[in-house]
Order: C-alpha cells, then structure tokens, then sequence
C-alpha cells in the first residue's frame, strides 16, 4: 500500500507547483515493471478557494496492472472530477470517504475483483454522472437509491448482485442502465415503462427474471437498445412494443414468450436486429418476412412456428411454461395509442423531468 500514499503525496506536491496540463508519471508497482498514471491538472471550480494555482482534477490509472486496495486518502484530493481504475486488480471494498469528492462526476472501477455489497458510498457523490462497477464481485441487493440521484451511467453487469430490481427504477434519469449477467430475479417493475424518456439503452439480460413483459415498455418512446434475453419471462408480447419508435436492438431470446410473434413488432422502422430465438412463439406473418428485405437481422430459430426450419421438436411444444395465455393479454389488431395514457389505471405519478448531462462513454 505504500505507493498509493507515494502517489497521493505526489499529486498534493503536483498541484501546488504546476499550472494547467497532463503529465505521464512512471510507477514502479510490486517490482512488476512501470505503468503510466496521469494526472491532469486544472484551476480549481469556479467560486472555490484554494491556496494553490491548480488542483488535480482527474486520475487515470486504467489497464495498469495494479492490486490492493483503495485507500481513504483518495478523498484528499477534493478537486477530483474523474477516477478511470478499470481493468486492474484492485479488490476489497470502495471507501467511505469517496463522497466527500464533491466535484466528481466519472468514476470507474470496472473489470477489477472488489467484492461486497453495493458501495453505496458512491451513491453520496453529489455530482456523480457516470457509475461503471463492471466486471466485479460485488453482491447482495441493490439500493434503492441508486436509481433516484442524477445519474447518467449505471454499469453494473457481470457481479453478483440479486434480489428483486427496486420498483423505484420508474424514477431514475440514466439513458444507459446495464443490470445484464447478474442474479436478479422476480419480475420487471411494472412502473419501468415511467423511467424518464431519455433513457436509450436497457440490459436485463442473463438474469432469474420472470413474469411479463410489463405494458408501459411502451412509454420508453426514445429506447434503442431493449435486451431481456436469457431469463424466463413468459407470455404474450405487449401490443406496447409498438411505441419503441427509435429501437434498433431488440433482443428478447431465451425466455418462454409465446402465441403469435406481433405484426405491430416487426413494423418498427428503426429495427436493425430482431432476436426472437428459443421461445415458444406458434407463428409470425407476412409483416416479419418483411424483415428480411429490409435487411433487419431477424433470428426466429428455436420457437414453435410449422413449416419453418430450426424449431423446437413438437413435443416441447406441447407444454408451453407459463401457459399459452398468461399475463391476461390478447394480441391488439392494429396500433396502440402511444402516449402516457394507454395504460389505464396507472397509479404512477407524473415526475418532472430533466435531460441529463451527456458525455462521452468509456471504452
């Protein structure tokens, strides 16, 4: 651990003696070898006080080839706006102190080993944009909170987290949300459908999750990405679907889905690739050949559907899971009125709502 307390003492020492630029900085970690840490530095935010001319504003330590654990001291540096530390070895827990760096808005800790429950330390950042806990072992339920601040950015597939997504996700402001290869179970919150309208990508896929697909995905009007594979959500597909007026990626293979794979889906202009594989669908028409002549990627193998190649064997057929009818939900022959009030009965309050900040994602 003594090279970070060499580090941070260098940077403290950095930001008194430099003006505005980025430095490379080599490191010698565990005899291994060298790495390059830079540390840019800028004038402090505006209507601050500092007793030096720059501060360090941003760490980036990404693909370094660094373990151990992270350490307290970190928050010293208050001016910090970006801590990258992906790809590494760092394990343990995040500290405590990190929500006392007020002007931090990207903070990666990805494809690391920490472990825990969620850190929810990271949820007291008061300007965190972008939370990227990818590729850990953290575990245990997910916060309520996380989905209620300004987050932009929620990355936490690959971990262990579980238990049921919090009905609060309708709340949440992020455009990307990636709860993909975890272990989460029960069903989609059916109040989903309300998050806020800037929201573009949704990975739930590679989880325990079951039940329908709720109505309101359809108020999701501004969605590209839609990902629920390899979970066991079963039923008809809402006649909501046909509202993602801007969805390129549909993705919703290996669940139980069944009954006729809707027209009003394959209709969606903007599809650049349908994937409908492993379920129990009996049929699709003339609308999803279509498909094909619109150069759409379209894979329905795996279903239930005569005189198409690559299906089911009929006797697994036979059974549908979750029955051919469940959810209480019949096809609709023509076009839902997409707008906030085609759910009937909805209980969800309206929320003012404010575009979040964009940035640019990391690799």
């Amino acid at each position: 651990m003594t090279w970070w307390y060499l580090l941070l003492a260098f940077f403290q020492l950095f930001s008194l003696k430099t003006s505005a630029f980025s430095v490379g900085i080599g490191v010698w970690i565990n005899g291994r070898g060298s790495t390059t840490t830079t540390a840019s530095t800028q004038a402090p935010p505006t209507g601050t006080s500092s007793s030096s001319s720059s501060v360090v504003a941003g760490i980036d330590l990404n693909h370094a080839n660094l373990k151990g654990s992270l350490v307290k001291e970190l928050s010293f540096l208050t001016y910090l706006s970006i801590i990258h530390l992906n790809s590494n070895r760092f394990s343990g827990t995040i500290p405590e102190s990190f929500r006392e760096l007020q002007y931090l808005t990207e903070l990666d800790l990805s494809n690391n080993q920490f472990s825990g429950p969620f850190p929810t330390s990271t949820l007291r950042i008061p300007n965190l944009i972008y939370l990227d806990l990818r590729f850990n072992s953290f575990s245990g339920e997910v916060p309520d909170e996380l989905f209620v601040g300004g987050l932009d950015g929620i990355f936490l597939n690959n971990n262990q987290f579980e238990g049921q997504i919090p009905m609060i996700l309708w709340n949440s402001q992020a455009s990307v949300i990636t709860l993909a290869n975890n272990k989460f179970s029960g069903s989609i919150p059916a109040s989903f459908g309300h998050a806020g309208p800037g929201i573009r990508e949704a990975l739930f896929l590679n989880n325990e999750l079951t039940g329908c697909i709720p109505e309101g995905i359809g108020f999701l009007s501004d969605v590209e990405v839609l990902d629920l594979s390899f979970n066991s959500l079963t039923g008809h597909l809402p006649s909501s679907l046909s509202c993602l007026s801007d969805i390129e990626v549909l993705n919703i293979a290996h669940n139980q889905f069944s009954g006729e794979l809707p027209d009003l889906v394959c209709d969606l202009k903007s599809l650049l690739n349908l994937t409908v594989s492993y379920n129990f669908f009996s049929g699709f028409s003339q609308d999803c050949d279509k498909l094909f002549f619109r150069n759409v990627g379209f894979d329905f193998s795996g279903n239930c559907i005569p005189g198409r190649d690559m299906q089911r064997p009929p006797p697994e057929c036979m059974g549908i899971p979750g029955g051919g009818l469940s959810c209480l939900r019949i096809p609709a022959a023509k076009a839902v009125a997409c707008s906030r009030a085609m759910v009937q009965g909805s209980q969800m309050p309206a929320m003012p709502y404010t575009s979040p900040a964009s940035f640019p994602y990391l690799p």
